[in-house]
């Protein structure tokens, strides 16, 4: 055992707070719309952050700080320009500000009122699938970890049999995610995934504290200098020979980023959890700052983790790292396990229990989230088409259990059974593109485009689900494949997007109705308007803050707008520059050790400001619920006549 029990008390204890956030929520959860979207009353700040752990999860930690050992601080330079895309979609609303408009509860519900019923259940089989197959690696990639990391036997006995541990833990992780999710549905997914991330934004924060203390800049940047000349893991310019996480993969994020924005349904219940379209805007905006403890770590501990395994005066530890990893029975699974090891090898007693707890912490959120949105869609957008007569709320919410209870029986055994053979963001690319790769186009024009039809809209999903499932049965049964899974998501996004505009400008179908989809003119929904009687400037207009724009909020626009354009200013500067000038090693070794103290600073501000402000929101939101009256016919279920044929 690698934990002593103080460790274990720590993650007792976090475990012990979020099943509170379980209890609390269950008096709150008295409607099918509050188990699919907590009643529509979830404010910007614990929107934001109980959504940003639920996307971060388990998986995706180990996932990034995989990728980030291969690419290093480099990376991290082209992700610069990444930050003014982000920055255009969160402030514009792009996509999540008109789908919140709709007031549709799922995806594929906006998808029956845009286009048809058949479509719709088309569209919720392939997002069902696609979530599966993708989901279906989260409880094997979690249950590794806390094995290697809390050092648990391989084997343990029970009523006298040798029980391997391995499926032991995905039980024990996914009944704890079961019981959360069945309680109280999207509210105990919110409250507690809000818990669970201001817990893990502080000990990120104290993570990287520490590991300062431990690894000295001296250490690190002669480690990084042993990277191949054409590889640097400081130069983001000499990185030509770095294969799959290199400028191509930050590119095509980038285009992902415009296209796919709402494509993936991991989270999809937080679409419409929001108690109104600003609030959904106005949280997305502050995701440019929610994030910093967590980019935080995933940077900066694999950078340690490299140095550990690189620089002569950790040689004995590495050494020691290496021989367990000898016993890894893939290269996918030793790059998965290598940043969990040298944690046990650096981190004492106490913070050791606090990075477990946080681990534990993202497995649940994630799962919970996730087997919500993979349940509710198969009942929401599969199942209920089919039906004749409406489902009673008991019969409703039952079913909606069933489906979460059978996804997880399902990811339980396709991690049982799946050889992983590539790295897991990779993996995440290919499969989400199934769905995500047609969807983006066939969510953009209907929501922006009168012109796009409902034949454009099968083949768009068509062209990207099959290109995508192309891919994945190439990369299955041949190795080393030239095209990576994240190149067949560029491919899979450009065949839909052209599929899409093509076989909508053939078709002479007359022009659709957005104002009636987007509840606007003559169709607004009078509660959820929140104008402030004075109109703006039109230099606000063109910032895109409207009437319903407090002082409060046009603060946190312009903070945004400052932060991004500085480093948007740095990043083209710096590329010029560099494009123009011979600049070495040590004057990026110095860049990247001011950007790291930076980014802690950042990161400990966003810890108060999102807490305070968060738990704010938590009581709002309560009160919302305590007295808001219920529909019983808000379910996501979509009368015909309202509906194309």
């Amino acid at each position: 055992m690698n934990l002593t029990l103080l460790d274990w008390s720590i993650v007792i204890g976090v475990l012990a707070v979020m099943a509170s956030g379980v209890l609390i929520s269950r008096g709150y959860m008295r409607s099918v719309a509050d188990f699919l979207a907590a009643g529509r009353s979830a404010g910007r700040y614990v929107l934001t952050m109980s959504q940003g752990l639920a996307a971060l999860g388990a998986i995706t930690i180990v996932a990034n700080l995989e990728m980030n050992y291969v690419a290093g601080f480099s990376m991290s330079w082209w992700g610069m320009s990444m930050s003014i895309v982000v920055l255009v979609l969160t402030v514009s609303g792009w996509v999540i500000y008109r789908f919140r408009q709709t007031r549709c509860l799922t995806l594929a519900e906006f998808f029956e009122r845009r286009y048809s019923r058949r479509f719709r259940v088309f569209a919720g089989i392939v997002a069902f699938v696609s979530g599966l197959i993708n989901f279906g690696i989260f409880p094997a990639v979690g249950a590794r970890f806390f094995i290697h990391f809390c050092g648990l036997p391989q084997h343990v006995s029970l009523v006298g049999l040798e029980l391997p541990v391995y499926p032991l833990t995905m039980i024990v992780l996914l009944t704890v995610s079961l019981f959360f999710v069945f309680s109280g549905g999207q509210i105990a997914v919110i409250l507690t995934d809000f818990i669970q991330g201001l817990f893990v934004n502080i000990v990120f924060v104290v993570l990287c504290i520490y590991l300062l203390t431990v690894v000295d800049w001296t250490h690190i940047f002669e480690a990084l200098a042993q990277a191949p000349e054409d590889a640097s893991l400081i130069n983001p310019f000499k990185t030509s020979h770095v294969e799959d996480f290199n400028l191509w993969f930050h590119l095509i994020a980038i285009a992902g980023a415009i296209y796919g924005v709402m494509s993936w349904q991991g989270t999809q219940a937080y679409n419409a959890s929001a108690r109104s379209a600003h609030e959904a805007k106005m949280g997305g905006v502050l995701t440019n700052f929610r994030g910093f403890p967590q980019n935080l770590m995933l940077l900066f501990v694999p950078i340690v983790t490299y140095t550990v395994m690189h620089h002569p005066d950790f040689a004995a530890v590495a050494e020691r790292i290496g021989t367990t990893l000898e016993g890894v029975e893939t290269d996918a699974l030793r790059s998965q396990l290598r940043t969990p090891l040298v944690l046990v090898e650096l981190l004492p007693v106490g913070l050791m229990g606090a990075f477990a707890a946080v681990m534990l912490a993202a497995f649940v959120s994630t799962h919970d989230t996730y087997l919500h949105s993979w349940g509710s869609i198969f009942i929401q957008d599969v199942v209920m088409p089919f039906r004749r007569k409406p489902l009673g709320a008991r019969q409703h919410l039952r079913l909606l259990r069933l489906s979460i209870l059978g996804v997880a029986v399902f990811i339980f055994l396709f991690s049982l059974l799946f050889k992983q053979n590539e790295y897991i963001l990779l993996f995440f690319a290919i499969t989400g593109a199934i769905f995500a790769g047609g969807s983006g186009a066939v969510i953009i024009g209907g929501l922006y485009w009168r012109r796009g039809t409902t034949a454009a809209a099968w083949c768009a999903m068509l062209t990207g689900s099959g290109i995508a499932v192309a891919g994945i049965v190439i990369h299955r049964y041949v190795e080393d494949f030239f095209i990576n899974g994240q190149v067949f998501w560029a491919l899979a996004m450009g065949g839909a997007v052209l599929s899409y505009i093509v076989v909508s400008l053939l078709s002479r179908q007359e022009p659709f109705d957005l104002d009636r989809l987007l509840h606007r003119g003559d169709h607004v929904v009078d509660e959820e308007m929140t104008i402030v009687e004075e109109q703006p400037r039109l230099g606000f207009k063109l910032l895109g803050m409207g009437r319903e724009f407090t002082r409060g909020d046009r603060a946190i626009y312009f903070a945004a707008y400052a932060w991004t354009l500085t480093w948007t200013a740095i990043f083209v500067v710096g590329t010029i520059y560099n494009l123009t000038h011979a600049v070495n090693d040590l004057a990026w070794a110095r860049f990247w050790r001011v950007f790291v103290y930076i980014n802690l600073a950042m990161s400990v501000l966003v810890v108060f400001w999102f807490g305070i402000c968060g738990f704010r929101d938590v009581r709002a939101m309560l009160r919302r619920l305590a007295t808001q009256q219920r529909d019983t016919t808000d379910d996501g279920s979509v009368a015909s006549e309202n509906a194309p044929s």
